[in-house]
């Protein structure tokens, strides 16, 4: 019942503004709603023009989206969580429901949208025949993996929950990394989806680009959930900082955002090839995000007969299958 009334909350809010400002509907931004919101946190996008004039500010003056954060969120009466400049140009506030209104109702917001919970979107692989199936187009399988690359000079971004970085499948192959969660670990693995994952990207036993260098982007906690602010500031990270040939693999998921939809646009702008899960809820991958966000490659999950997985999301978002289920 909770989570019911603060729906039935957020769109009063929304329907108040509105009401409040009759004849100037049309200068008003837009309220989204998340399906899992986090109470009182609230992702603040800029509108073009002023995203726009912030980022040509010359680099003796930056950051001037984080000023301009801090700026609207004192005048409204709100709390700067994060400022982006790259994958989204926006903030994350804590608001109440006043300091909410006065954010919707200035000129220089696009948008606001509940900032919401993502989490992991697990799998069940096989690296033995999945290697096996990704490198011959027809079936049976002929137990054997063949490549002509390990992927070495391209550098891979795992936005996760970090990636255990003494492991021996990554050993001399470990870059740079950012973190998003504040409890102390640093980049480093406390849930172990993370490491799983850059394993089956670029591990030395059972990767798929055995040389590609492994860059943790920890944006998920311990138990293998976080914000779409937290990885939003991971995207942020990875526009900014990422070297290329560049590509970040994005194994998780929650309700549809528009916010984390644009970043994804963002980085791909960016140079960034960005590569996410369809999800594991067995539902239309076009009603969660990153997973509907038009430039990402939606992957889907195959078991090791090329039928779709039963826990694997589907519809039109998904742009290919991989092997995830025996």
């Amino acid at each position: 019942m909770k989570f019911v009334s603060h729906h039935v909350l957020a769109a009063a809010i929304a329907a108040a503004v509105l009401g409040s400002v009759s004849g100037t509907a049309e200068a008003q931004a837009e309220f989204r709603i998340a399906n899992q919101p986090i109470e009182g946190q609230y992702i603040v996008v800029l509108k073009d023009e002023v995203a726009s004039l912030a980022h040509e500010t010359n680099a003796a003056q930056r950051p001037r989206v984080a000023d301009m954060a801090r700026q609207m969120a004192s005048k409204h009466g709100a709390k700067v969580r994060a400022s982006f400049s790259h994958a989204l140009r926006g903030f994350v506030v804590r608001a109440d429901d006043k300091a909410l209104q006065r954010l919707l109702l200035d000129d220089r917001v696009a948008y606001v949208e509940e900032d919401g919970i993502i989490s992991i979107a697990a799998t069940q692989s096989n690296a033995t025949w999945g290697l096996d199936r990704i490198d011959q187009r027809n079936l049976p399988l002929d137990t054997s993996y063949t490549y002509n690359t390990n992927a070495t000079g391209v550098h891979a971004y795992i936005v996760d929950t970090g990636v255990l970085g003494t492991h021996t499948q990554f050993t001399g192959r470990m870059g740079n990394g950012f973190t998003a969660i504040t409890d102390g670990n640093g980049t480093n693995d406390c849930n172990g989806h993370g490491t799983h994952v850059a394993g089956t990207v670029g591990g030395t036993t059972h990767g798929v680009a055995k040389g590609v260098t492994i860059h943790p982007v920890r944006v998920l906690g311990c138990d293998g959930s976080g914000s779409n602010s937290g990885v939003i500031a991971g995207m942020d990270w990875v526009a900014a900082n990422h070297v290329k040939p560049a590509v970040a693999n994005m194994s998780l998921g929650g309700g549809a955002s528009t916010a984390t939809d644009n970043a994804v646009t963002n980085m791909v702008n960016a140079g960034v090839t960005v590569v996410v899960a369809a999800g594991n809820d067995n539902t239309n991958a076009c009603n969660s995000s990153p997973a509907r966000a038009p430039l990402a490659i939606t992957v889907g999950s195959t078991t090791n007969t090329d039928a779709r997985s039963s826990f694997s999301n589907f519809g039109t978002c998904l742009d290919i299958f991989a092997p995830g289920s025996s």
